[in-house]
């Protein structure tokens, strides 16, 4: 494993490593929710519809490395893409909330220590998605989360 810098989550995204980069995440799963976006207004809604690459327990990717050969949109999250995207990424999530230049929350593991500690607070996705596979894309609506903060 590449050593990571100490407190190396404090600098800025540019400055980060790649392997720091992949670090910074805090396992909650929350961007792999599919989304909702209206074009009239720009609004986001996350659903609990989950794409067909998540696990629900871990709330990691099963095929991370080689997730784009079985989801070509899934997105790639970099310091040059995060301004685009990090409108629509989760309020807790480490990437956006460093974007943004706030310090990352006492529950997430490289402050805690412990990688269940995003669980423990509820932070997470785990136990409460539903696979992508499982609901047709027309009924995604019925399944609209109203606060994922």
């Amino acid at each position: 494993m590449t050593k990571l810098r100490p407190e190396f989550w404090k600098l800025p995204l540019k400055k980060l490593t790649a392997p720091e980069w992949e670090a910074l995440c805090d396992g909650c799963g929350k961007c792999c929710l599919n989304k909702l976006e209206y074009e009239d207004t720009g609004e986001v809604v996350f659903t609990r519809v989950a794409c067909r690459l998540l696990d629900g327990e871990t709330c990691r990717c099963t095929q991370y490395d080689i997730r784009h050969q079985f989801v070509p949109e899934c997105v790639t999250l970099t310091p040059k893409t995060i301004n685009k995207i990090a409108y629509w990424m989760p309020a807790t999530c480490a990437y956006r909330l460093r974007f943004e230049g706030e310090p990352l929350p006492e529950w997430h593991y490289l402050i805690s220590g412990s990688r269940e500690t995003v669980h423990e607070a509820g932070v997470s996705v785990r136990g409460w998605t539903v696979p992508e596979f499982e609901v047709p894309e027309d009924e995604w609506d019925q399944y609209t989360i109203e606060d994922l903060s």
